[in-house]
């Protein structure tokens, strides 16, 4: 039996405990009191709380152990093959050990017609018999785990006892530890960064790669080849960031998010506001992989014909302005969401009060509604530009991978990001400063982005304990 179809039926026994325990409890219930206060004293928790506490006696040991097993069965199911083959069909290195496995689970799940090994090929009878009957352990002693549990917490199950509580605690447990997730998490990326920017900060010094503007981190694998040392000075890729997803972006971003903003919530009429604010809004789901084919099949060769229109005869296909174009179209749902926000939680006297004391609506708005809603604003902003800081695809395909430190938008820039996936894409060794640089740029960048993030929160916290 698999996995998926064990979970299956141990949420199915779940269900059948939950509607036993809930119809005894209800029968407990329903007895006759000579008072509600006699009934209140006699019966502690609700019907539905004494199904849950069966439920989750029936499913949680049973659940822990199935999930235990798909995590660390397919290793033992593997020694216990290997060790019963003669000695001398049996792996040696750790390499060949991984393809033999390969080949014997390829034949047992039908991808491979037969194994190229003749030694994987007489494994495969013993791989499915081993597997069967570890499967069939596991089932039992879950089926066994799900009635055993099941049967210890329905002969708790009476009027006085306090079902309540112990689901809430468990309830409780499930939050926290899902809480602790992200957080752990988070400490998991930051250690790992971490760890491996130490060492390529061993190989290349920290103060070429934060202020070195040469960038080409093709080393060589042997010393005796050309280009054996790189050059990891990182100042073009930071520039090229903050140039396409903090300055280009943020020129189109910026105005119209925020006249849209302004639009919908003082200009439009409440259908057409009904109608354009999610329209608006469907620009952030759009996938960026999208927006990269727009850019690089429409935008970029525009930008290039406007380029040489106008004179620029070493405009590139790839150019920083079409790919900072398009990434600030995709963050304005971003930024007008975050103003349109701000503007509505603007208290309505202080609108009302400008109008009756003769200012126009534009008036109003440049003077009332927009300097008290600008902490809010300003917080969307900051969102914003972390969020086309790190943007990746749209880069990859309209920007281009030259790392080129220029203040012309027509020309070809890279950013951090689009350096991260060229880094670590294809066969890496992992011990080489080419590959390890990739974990310090991602070190900076994540520092980057979280300062900018608690910034926002900062700002827009202070907003709304301004006007709540």
């Amino acid at each position: 039996m698999s996995a998926a179809a064990l979970i299956l039926a141990l949420f199915g026994l779940a269900v059948a405990a939950f509607l036993a325990a809930r119809a005894r409890a209800a029968a407990f219930a329903g007895r006759k009191f000579a008072n509600a206060a006699d009934r209140i004293a006699s019966i502690h928790s609700r019907p539905a709380y004494h199904g849950w506490y069966v439920a989750l006696w029936a499913l949680v040991p049973a659940l822990i152990l199935v999930l235990t097993w798909s995590l660390v069965g397919e290793s033992i199911v593997a020694d216990r093959t290997i060790a019963s083959l003669p000695a001398e069909s049996q792996p040696q290195t750790t390499l060949d050990r991984q393809a033999f496995l390969t080949e014997v689970r390829g034949v047992v799940s039908g991808q491979l017609a037969g194994a190229f090994n003749p030694a994987a090929d007489a494994a495969v009878p013993i791989y499915r018999s081993i597997k069967t009957q570890w499967s069939l352990v596991i089932a039992g002693l879950a089926a066994l785990l799900a009635i055993s549990g099941g049967g210890f917490a329905w002969l708790r199950v009476r009027p006085h006892f306090r079902a309540r509580p112990r689901v809430e605690r468990f309830v409780m447990v499930v939050l926290v530890l899902s809480s602790l997730v992200a957080i752990l998490t988070t400490f998991g990326i930051v250690l790992s960064l971490i760890y491996e920017s130490v060492e390529f900060f061993r190989r290349v010094s920290p103060i070429e790669f934060l202020f070195g503007t040469n960038w080409s981190p093709q080393t060589a694998i042997r010393a005796d080849q050309v280009g054996s040392s790189g050059a990891f000075g990182a100042v073009p890729l930071f520039w090229g960031t903050i140039f396409i997803g903090a300055i280009i972006a943020m020129i189109v971003a910026i105005p119209l998010g925020l006249m849209s903003a302004i639009y919908l919530t003082q200009y439009a009429k409440p259908k057409a506001r009904k109608i354009m604010k999610p329209m608006l809004e469907v620009l952030a789901g759009v996938p960026t992989v999208v927006y990269g084919y727009f850019a690089a099949l429409t935008v970029a060769p525009a930008v290039r014909e406007f380029a040489l229109s106008i004179g620029i005869s070493n405009a590139s296909s790839e150019s920083a302005l079409a790919a900072g174009v398009v990434m600030g179209i995709m963050i304005i749902p971003f930024v007008s969401s975050m103003a349109d926000d701000s503007i509505t939680a603007v208290p309505a006297a202080m609108r009302d009060g400008s109008l009756a004391m003769g200012a126009t609506t534009s008036e109003t708005i440049k003077r009332v509604l927009i300097p008290a809603a600008l902490p809010g604003i300003v917080g969307g902003v900051l969102l914003a530009v972390s969020r086309a800081i790190g943007e990746t695809m749209i880069v990859v395909m309209a920007a281009g991978l030259a790392a080129n430190l220029t203040a012309n938008p027509f020309q070809s820039v890279t950013t951090v990001t689009a350096q991260i996936v060229q880094l670590l894409t294809g066969d890496q060794e992992f011990d080489s400063a080419k590959t390890l640089s990739a974990f310090a740029l991602g070190l900076v960048l994540f520092a980057v982005t979280l300062c900018l993030n608690i910034y926002a929160l900062a700002v827009v916290k202070r907003y709304r304990e301004a006007y709540e």
